[in-house]
């Protein structure tokens, strides 16, 4: 009982102990955190990160279409920026390929790890060996029981379950370190994979990067046709000259935008490059320290062992800062190509301005030769013109022709591209000229109403059986006011008649009108005679009284006469008064015929009339040979 007592004692007092020992290896293990380089880190895995994101920014911007005036320059420029930035791609993912085996290779088997490392396997080892001596000694208890009588065996068993807890015990601690092991190493694993694993789906983003090398050669032949695609000018219009300076412009901002990222990437590059070259320098004077210290004899030798830790450590850097380096360069000959592309750019636009203001300076001046051109058609039609209605008719064909020169002056000035404009305006030519035939007939036949022998404000015309004075002629329609009656009794019915112009032009309704310059009418006086009568007497008696009316416009007639021998250039009779005697139906019958003025032709037959009565009433021969009352008719039937 008492050796049962003094047994359980110390069970007691060692299973204290057992975990005193096993949480003190835990903490160890849970809040060890790895140690630093004794300089400072100079690789970071974000910094490569952002790198890559702003090398991949710039590749897609330079690789975008910039709106250039099309010059053999601007082709070269733009395929050399993007050869550039391809470069600087592929070096990027160089330098950022490298550095990440660099970390990968640093937190494997570098500095930071190995007191850690060497923590973890020490307590470990002394781990192992006292998991080994419990286990002997239970071992040995074993045997001892095994010899030992069963009164005495109960405290032999009573330390053998104290020394299988603590076994149990250091095995838990062992099951964690090993953990712990595993879980640094996997950790350290999967951050180097992680990084390379961005770094591979950021160069999936930009595949054409990788496959320019193999396309060179083919994209080397494609430029010449490129060029020359991008170089053939045709005659530019004034419309075409202005979007090509404002597409020059344009390139030259974008271009500023695209030095000016270039110019971020280089300072991105050269800020991850400085530590790397801070670095190399360190080892360099740290070689050079130990190689003095061994050669002065001041201080033991260096181990070969800390010249290959600096080897590799050089090594494992220099690979990084050499892309970097290169990447640089190219950096800088991509900005002096942008800058040499935008000094380009601003001497062709100069070129494309002055081009620019030259035609705007032709057109105002072909504008300007057209304005004074109608200015002095219309002093001259206001000057040589008396005539109102023909004054306007002047005026308005002036302004088609005007408005005509106007539209070609625009059209030559604005348009580049006369082939395609040729071809439209045929099909839209077509298209009127089938939907609008009657109208453009009818504007063609206007300029046959106002030509030499056309029809004037005034003039009294047949048209399909309708006979009218003309009161108006516009640029489709003619409109008469319609007269009525028969003979000489002709009266305005207050109706106005429209025609077409096109009416000229139709057979089946034809246009009868006076010729121009002849305003008068025929019209007869007819007398029935009496068969023994004086017949002599009486026609000349009644002849002189019918002459002595027209008298009274014989100048007007003559006037007429000679208007019209100008026109038609042709010698003419002046329309007088003439007499003879003719069967009838009723006999024998006495004609005077005799011209009136159309505008006064109802007061020229009064004046007959009362002269012709006055003859007769004061002659008594006359009045014997006169037989009934006398008719006036028109000369003219239908």
């Amino acid at each position: 009982m008492g050796l049962r007592t003094t047994c359980q004692s110390d069970f007691i007092a060692a299973k204290p102990r057992a975990f005193r020992l096993v949480a003190g290896a835990t903490v160890a293990l849970l809040f060890c955190v790895p140690g630093g380089f004794t300089q400072q880190q100079p690789l970071d895995s974000e910094a490569v990160i952002d790198h890559l994101n702003a090398v991949i920014k710039l590749y897609r911007n330079a690789s975008a279409e910039l709106q250039t005036g099309g010059a053999p320059s601007d082709v070269i420029y733009q395929d050399s920026a993007r050869n550039y930035t391809t470069q600087v791609v592929q070096l990027a993912f160089q330098a950022a390929r490298a550095e990440a085996a660099a970390i990968h290779a640093t937190q494997k088997n570098g500095a930071p790890n190995s007191s850690s490392t060497q923590g973890s396997a020490q307590t470990e080892a002394r781990n192992k060996a006292r998991i080994a001596d419990v286990q002997s000694k239970i071992d040995a208890i074993d045997k001892q029981i095994a010899s030992t009588p069963k009164s005495k065996r109960d405290a032999l068993i009573a330390q053998k379950q104290a020394l299988e807890g603590e076994l149990e015990l250091d095995n838990a601690v062992e099951e964690v370190i090993q953990k712990r092991a595993t879980f640094m190493e996997s950790g350290s694993d999967t951050g180097a994979e992680g990084l390379e694993g961005r770094i591979n789906q950021l160069a999936h983003s930009v595949p054409g990067v990788f496959a320019a090398t193999n396309d060179q050669k083919s994209g080397a032949q494609a430029k010449p046709g490129a060029q020359s695609d991008a170089t053939k000018q045709q005659n530019p219009g004034l419309l075409s000259q202005a979007l090509a300076l404002y597409a020059a412009i344009t390139s030259v901002h974008q271009i500023d935008q695209l030095n000016e990222q270039t110019a971020s990437v280089r300072d991105i590059a050269n800020n991850l490059r400085q530590p790397l070259r801070d670095a190399l320098i360190a080892d360099i004077k740290k070689a050079r320290e130990l190689t003095d210290q061994a050669s002065s004899g001041k201080s033991p030798p260096a181990s070969p062992q800390q010249f290959q830790e600096l080897t590799d450590h050089f090594k494992r850097l220099s690979v990084v800062v050499l892309p970097l380096s290169q990447e640089i360069v190219v950096l800088d000959q991509a900005s002096a190509n942008l800058v040499e592309w935008r000094t380009s750019i601003l001497r062709e636009s100069k070129y494309d301005a002055r081009a620019l203001f030259v035609r705007a300076a032709m057109i105002l001046l072909a504008l300007g030769i057209v304005l004074a051109l109608s200015e002095a058609w219309r002093r001259l039609t206001y000057k040589y013109i008396q005539d109102a209605r023909r004054r306007r008719q002047f005026l308005l064909l002036r302004r088609f022709v005007m408005g005509f020169l106007i539209g070609v002056v625009l059209i030559l000035g604005f348009v580049s591209q006369f082939a395609s404009l040729a071809t439209f305006a045929g099909f839209v030519t077509a298209g009127i000229a089938v939907g609008l035939q009657t109208v453009l007939l009818s504007v063609a036949a206007y300029f046959f109403v106002v030509g030499r022998y056309g029809i004037h404000v005034g003039d009294r015309v047949s048209v399909s059986g309708v006979t009218g004075d003309v009161i108006d002629i516009s640029l489709v329609r003619l409109y008469l006011m319609e007269l009525a009656g028969t003979g000489i009794d002709l009266f305005p019915t207050g109706r106005v008649v429209m025609f077409s112009n096109s009416v000229l032009f139709q057979a089946t309704t034809p246009l009868f009108k006076q010729i121009p310059g002849t305003e008068y009418a025929w019209h007869e006086v007819v007398f029935n005679l009496v068969p023994g009568g004086n017949h002599k007497l009486a026609q000349e008696k009644l002849f002189q009284a019918v002459n002595a009316v027209h008298d009274q416009y014989r100048q007007a007639f003559e006037r007429q006469r000679g208007f019209i021998e100008r026109r038609i250039e042709m010698q003419l009779k002046t329309p007088s008064p003439e007499t003879r005697l003719q069967f009838g139906d009723t006999g024998l019958e006495l004609l005077i015929r005799y011209p009136v003025e159309i505008r006064n032709e109802s007061v020229t037959d009064e004046q007959v009339t009362r002269k012709v009565l006055e003859v007769i009433q004061s002659d008594p021969e006359v009045q014997a040979a006169v037989v009934g009352s006398p008719k006036i008719l028109a000369a003219i039937k239908g």
